[in-house]
């Protein structure tokens, strides 16, 4: 029997199945009654889940139009001016003040792996007019490993924008074609400089050396932008970069030698995780936008929203450069992100443990 017109392969209206169920058990009494034919039901339930689904879409609009910051907002930048972060910030800032009309002032606010950015943010407004972007490790290991004084229960989580794709980057002139080409180097005697831009990856090196039975030589650098110029310069080895080496991969430059995360990496799926590799830990992690604690869900909620709607947008400058630089849009929000962060510093203890061993 063929299916229905409404059914078959070539159906372009797409509408979500949650809302289709809410409205069509009236429907489905009035067909019932009516003994109306299969195909006009299922046409009544199509256009009334598109009604439901405008009003929806209103609301989640009307939600973010109607709050308004009660004036300029602060937007602390915890990465160096230029860089890849910074830039993403910068131009979701530009994005917003374009879609809503709120004003922007950047700030640069770096140093100790993002902690001064957060000692800062903590004791501001927290009406949604004081906020910062940094790295979900910020209020993770490295709130963890400093004693800070500070917990993820100061801040108020906003949104996740996108995921590292921090690799094991050397350059190609090196000779090595994979991971276990530069282990048979370390074997033979070369002295692997090791390049790691935080305490946490300095950590990861460390542990990955001890999987392969080799004693990596760990340098520590400010920033990726920095393990990248060593790489190059030739003062490294290899190094921890985030997504910085794409461009040098994509023209043979570089080479992703291992993926720092639990999942490969988007430009070389190929080469081996940590996982693979023998190390249980990962670099896994995400840009986030965070504020101070306590801030009211109706500015949290617009702020998130509106972030979320841009990031995830690729026509945006923002979203072009999250999917070009970063592998693409990774959101979390809302409880969600609320437990990764309360997990990311209570399992940071874990790490420093098999570190210090």
């Amino acid at each position: 029997m063929a299916l229905p017109r409404f059914a078959r392969s070539d159906w372009r209206l797409k509408v979500d199945v949650s809302t289709l169920l809410l409205t069509s058990q009236p429907l489905m009494k009035q067909a019932l009654e009516k003994r109306m034919n299969w195909e006009d039901f299922m046409k009544r339930i199509i256009k009334a889940g598109i009604a439901a689904m405008g009003v929806a879409v209103m609301a989640t609009t009307a939600l973010a139009a109607d709050w308004t910051p009660p004036g300029p907002i602060k937007l602390m930048i915890g990465f160096r001016a230029g860089g890849g972060a910074d830039t993403q910030a910068r131009l979701i800032a530009e994005e917003l003040e374009a879609r809503m009309g709120w004003k922007f002032i950047p700030e640069q606010v770096t140093g100790k792996g993002g902690l001064n950015l957060a000692n800062a943010l903590k004791d501001q407004p927290n009406d949604g007019t004081a906020i910062g972007m940094v790295v979900t490790e910020t209020l993770g290991y490295n709130m963890a490993a400093a004693n800070a004084g500070m917990t993820p229960e100061n801040f108020t989580g906003l949104t996740t924008t996108a995921g590292f794709q921090m690799g094991v980057v050397a350059r190609t002139d090196k000779g090595w074609n994979s991971f276990e080409d530069m282990i048979t180097a370390a074997k033979g005697g070369q002295d692997i400089r090791f390049g790691a831009m935080s305490p946490k990856l300095a950590d990861l090196a460390y542990l990955l050396g001890k999987a392969q039975g080799v004693d990596f030589n760990i340098v520590n650098v400010k920033g990726g932008k920095g393990v990248m110029n060593g790489v190059n310069a030739g003062d490294l080895d290899v190094g921890f970069m985030a997504g910085i080496q794409a461009k040098g991969v994509e023209a043979g430059d570089l080479i992703n030698l291992a993926s720092a995360l639990s999942e490969p990496l988007v430009q070389t799926p190929d080469a081996p995780t940590f996982a693979d590799l023998g190390v249980e830990y990962s670099a896994d992690g995400y840009f986030v936008f965070i504020g101070p604690a306590g801030m009211p869900d109706e500015a949290r909620d617009a702020l998130s929203k509106a972030i979320v709607e841009i990031v995830s947008d690729e026509s945006t400058k923002a979203g072009g450069l999250i999917k070009k630089a970063f592998g693409g849009v990774s959101v979390i929000s809302g409880d969600d992100l609320t437990k990764l962060l309360a997990d990311d510093y209570a399992n940071a203890g874990a790490l420093m443990d098999a570190a210090s061993e």
